[in-house]
C-alpha cells in the first residue's frame, strides 16, 4: 500500500501536463467524506488516505502519494435525487424554499441553478412531491455544501482552494443564504396552496413520476 497525506485543493499549480498523467482515485461522497480510508486507483495501487481529520476531497482534488506521484480525485456517479421545479404546478420559488426545508434537516445537499440533489431518502422524496416539485431517481457526481458539514471544504466541484479561503468565504455565502429564503416564507407559501387546489381528478401527485 502506498499512502498519501497530501492534499492539493483543485490541483492548484499543477501543470496541465502533470495532471494528465496522474492515475486517478474515483470515489463517492461517502468516501470522500472520510478522512482514513483506502481505495484501489485506475492503475491498480492501494492508496492508504491519511488526512486531517474532518478533511473532505473533491472532485478535481490532487494526493501527492509517499513515492511522489499524483492522484487525481475523480467524483463518481452514485445514486442521488435530483429535485427540480414544475413548470405546469409550481414555480422556481418552490426550489428556494425545498433547499431552505433540506437545510433545516441537515441534508448534505448540492446546490446548481436549475435543481437540487441528495442521497437518496424515500421519505423527504414524498415530502417535496407533496409540495409539487418533480423528483427523479439519478445517477451523477454528487459534491453538496461544504459550509455547514463541519470542514467548509468548497461549495461543490466548481470552487477549490485551501480551507482557510474557504472557510473565509463560507462566513459571508451562509450568513447571507437564509435572508432572502427566510423573508417570502410566510407569504408565498400561502399564495402557493391557494393557487394549488388539487381535485380528485388532477393528478398532479401521480404524473411526476411518469410526465417529468
Amino acid at each position: 500500500m502506498i499512502h498519501a497525506s497530501k492534499r492539493i485543493a483543485g490541483g492548484a499549480g499543477l501543470a496541465a501536463v502533470l495532471l494528465k498523467r496522474a492515475s486517478t482515485l474515483e470515489l463517492d461522497w461517502d468516501t470522500r467524506s472520510k478522512s482514513r480510508f483506502s481505495a484501489t486507483d485506475s492503475i491498480g495501487r492501494e492508496i492508504g488516505v491519511v488526512l486531517p481529520r474532518g478533511t473532505t476531497l473533491r472532485g478535481g482534488d490532487v494526493l501527492v502519494a509517499e513515492d511522489g506521484t499524483l492522484v487525481r480525485v475523480v467524483a463518481a456517479a452514485q445514486p442521488v435525487l435530483q429535485v427540480r421545479h414544475c413548470a405546469e404546478h409550481g414555480s422556481p420559488f418552490d426550489l428556494l424554499r425545498a433547499a431552505y426545508h433540506l437545510g433545516n434537516r441537515h441534508v448534505p445537499l448540492e446546490l446548481q441553478p436549475e435543481l437540487l440533489q441528495f442521497e437518496p431518502d424515500p421519505v423527504l422524496a414524498d415530502m417535496l412531491r407533496r409540495q409539487h416539485l418533480i423528483v427523479n431517481e439519478a445517477q451523477a457526481a454528487f459534491e453538496p455544501e461544504g459550509g455547514a458539514y463541519g470542514e467548509g471544504a468548497g461549495h461543490g466541484h466548481h470552487h477549490h482552494g485551501g480551507h482557510d479561503h474557504h472557510d473565509h468565504g463560507n462566513v459571508h455565502e451562509h450568513a447571507a443564504a437564509p435572508a432572502p429564503a427566510r423573508k417570502p416564507l410566510s407569504i408565498p407559501v400561502k399564495a402557493h396552496d391557494e393557487g394549488h387546489v388539487h381535485g380528485p381528478g388532477c393528478g398532479h401527485d401521480h404524473g411526476h413520476d411518469h410526465k417529468h
